[in-house]
């Protein structure tokens, strides 16, 4: 007999922070019902469990959590292997550091240039200011496997959401960045990765 799934998850198949979720559940091997839900057309059901019909929606028997940072830390914690935080709280908090930063610095110029509200001049201004920080920090993908890290963390399950979608979002990286460029071949190669897309974002490459 059938098992039904205990783990529904409501995504979005075209936007980044839905993407996250599916990488950390595809990361832990975690069997889940993803619900592709399609703009402003949200089932019943997620307007139950979220007050905000926001994506991704995670609901776990009687839990429903929302916001993806709060979602993948759950994830993480519920499903312990393989581990996407550090065990010690420094390397922890500065995970979440990283996690922060990513969202204040690139997922917000990522959102502006995505938004069919925002002016041209505004999107042309974001993608030369993303373009220009992603090749600064790309030095600092040189020494090690990951994003600051010999693991891969759900830093990295949040950035590369946003480098899959450079062409998307009209960014061509210059070779300077080559160490940035090595690590998106090597990750998006990775079998988790491969199996956490939707075909949506396949048709993006």
């Amino acid at each position: 007999m059938g098992v039904t799934n205990r783990l529904a998850c409501y995504s979005d198949p075209a936007d980044h922070y839905s993407h996250r979720v599916r990488i950390v559940l595809a990361e832990k091997g975690v069997s889940a019902e993803i619900i592709s839900v399609e703009k402003d057309r949200y089932p019943a059901k997620l307007l139950e469990v979220n007050p905000y019909a926001s994506l991704p929606t995670l609901v776990d028997r009687d839990l429903a959590l929302y916001e993806s940072t709060v979602v993948m830390e759950y994830l993480d914690e519920r499903y312990p292997h393989p581990p996407l935080l550090p065990v010690y709280p420094v390397a922890r908090a500065n995970s979440r550091l990283l996690i922060h930063r990513i969202q204040r610095d690139w997922c917000a110029q990522v959102d502006l240039i995505l938004d069919p509200r925002s002016k041209e001049a505004a999107r042309a201004v974001a993608r030369k200011e993303l373009r220009e920080s992603l090749t600064g920090v790309s030095p600092l993908f040189a020494d090690k496997a990951y994003f600051l890290s010999d693991e891969l963390s759900l830093v990295d399950c949040c950035l590369l959401p946003i480098l899959w979608r450079l062409p998307v979002l009209g960014i061509e990286l210059p070779k300077p960045a080559k160490p940035l460029l090595d690590y998106m071949e090597r990750q998006f190669a990775r079998e988790a990765f491969q199996l956490s897309l939707s075909p949506a974002e396949r048709d993006m490459r």
